[in-house]
Parts: C-alpha cells; sequence; structure tokens
C-alpha cells in the first residue's frame, strides 16, 4: 500500500511540472496565463511565443505521462498486490491530474491533452497512435486545435473496443474505461473552447 502510495504521490508531482509557466518566465519574463487565453498549455505558447517553445512543452508534457506509466509504476511493484496495468493506469492518471491541477501553480495547469497523450502511448500505442493521427489530420484541416483534441479523446476508447471485440487484442476493461474517463475529462476541461466552437468564435491554428 505504501509503495501504491508513493507511485501516485511521485506520479503526481512528475505531471504537475508547469512546463508552459516555466517556459512563458524564461521567455517572456511572465507567467503565460497572463496572456492569449490565458491556459498553461502547449496551444497558448504557440500562440504567444511561437511554434519552438511549444514542441518543447509539448514533447516535455508528453514525456511526463510516459515516465509516470513507464517508469515511476515500477518503484515496489513486487510489493503491491494489485495488476501491473491497474498500477500503470493509477500512475497515468496521477500525472493527468497533476498536469490539470498543478501543485506548483496555484492548482491551475494545462488541460492535460499533451500528458494524456503520453499515458495513453505508453499503455496502448495503437489506439494513441491512431487517435494521433486523427487529432493531425483535424487540426490541419479545420486549423482549430479543440477539435482534434477532443476528437481524438473520444476516438481512443473506441479504437480499443475496436481492438479487442474485432481483432482480438488483449485490452483490459480497466483500460477502456481509463479511457472513457479521459475522454469525458478532455471534454470537461475544453468546455470553454466548445462554447466558442458553438458561438464560432474558437481560436484557429496559425493566428498569433
Amino acid at each position: 500500500m505504501v509503495s501504491l502510495l508513493i507511485i501516485i504521490t511521485l506520479s503526481y508531482l512528475v505531471g504537475s511540472f508547469p512546463t508552459a509557466i516555466i517556459a512563458g518566465k524564461l521567455i517572456l519574463k511572465d507567467d503565460i496565463r497572463n496572456h492569449g487565453s490565458g491556459n498553461a498549455g502547449a496551444t497558448n505558447v504557440y500562440r504567444v511565443m511561437g511554434w519552438k517553445p511549444a514542441l518543447v512543452v509539448v514533447l516535455v508534457d508528453i514525456g511526463k505521462g510516459v515516465v509516470a506509466t513507464l517508469l515511476i509504476s515500477k518503484i515496489g511493484t513486487n510489493q503491491v498486490s494489485l495488476d501491473l496495468t491497474l498500477i500503470r493506469i493509477a500512475a497515468g492518471a496521477s500525472a493527468i491530474i497533476g498536469h490539470i491541477w498543478t501543485i506548483f501553480a496555484g492548482f491551475k495547469g494545462g488541460k492535460g491533452v499533451g500528458t494524456a497523450f503520453g499515458v495513453l502511448l505508453a499503455l496502448a500505442p495503437i489506439a494513441s497512435g491512431a487517435s494521433g493521427v486523427i487529432w493531425i489530420i483535424l487540426v490541419f484541416t479545420t486549423r482549430i486545435v479543440s477539435i482534434g483534441s477532443i476528437s481524438a479523446g473520444i476516438l481512443f476508447p473506441i479504437m480499443l473496443i475496436i481492438e479487442k471485440k474485432l481483432l482480438n487484442k488483449h485490452i483490459s476493461n480497466s483500460l477502456i474505461i481509463m479511457g472513457i474517463l479521459i475522454a469525458l475529462l478532455i471534454i470537461v476541461t475544453h468546455r470553454s473552447n466548445i462554447f466558442r466552437l458553438i458561438k464560432g468564435e474558437e481560436n484557429r491554428f496559425g493566428s498569433r
């Protein structure tokens, strides 16, 4: 039990690493949340500071999810009676929560998409890869990042079910449930974007 608590705590702290906020402090000498959309994520970094800092932010955010899911989850696993997949899910979920509600920045972080992608990439590379392709296609055709993020989030659990039912892959029900919860979380964190989409006022990719 102690080992699981350590895994969850460390994963949360890794996820809490405020990449976009640090980038803003280094480049703008200010909090990125005071600029653009006010969000501490890679999209806002791109909008305010350009593609190079945004690329670094998104890669680090994805890396946080991968590290928590594949590395931190291994700490003391011989002392935890849970299935390894469940431990990885717990670690990944903690990293996502840390990214959205970071302890290092007043519990106000990003929307969790980058870190969630890193977690899902580590847990289910085929489904997450397909979701990533959909994200790229939608973002570069609509030029609206939120459409790609929401659609990719919804597609992920669907892809898992397709893998399990049609391709006879070993996909645990716990992973499918996590995929559904992450999709719902992405929708919740993008609720302001959804309202702007309905009004036709959502920012487009490329507008600075």
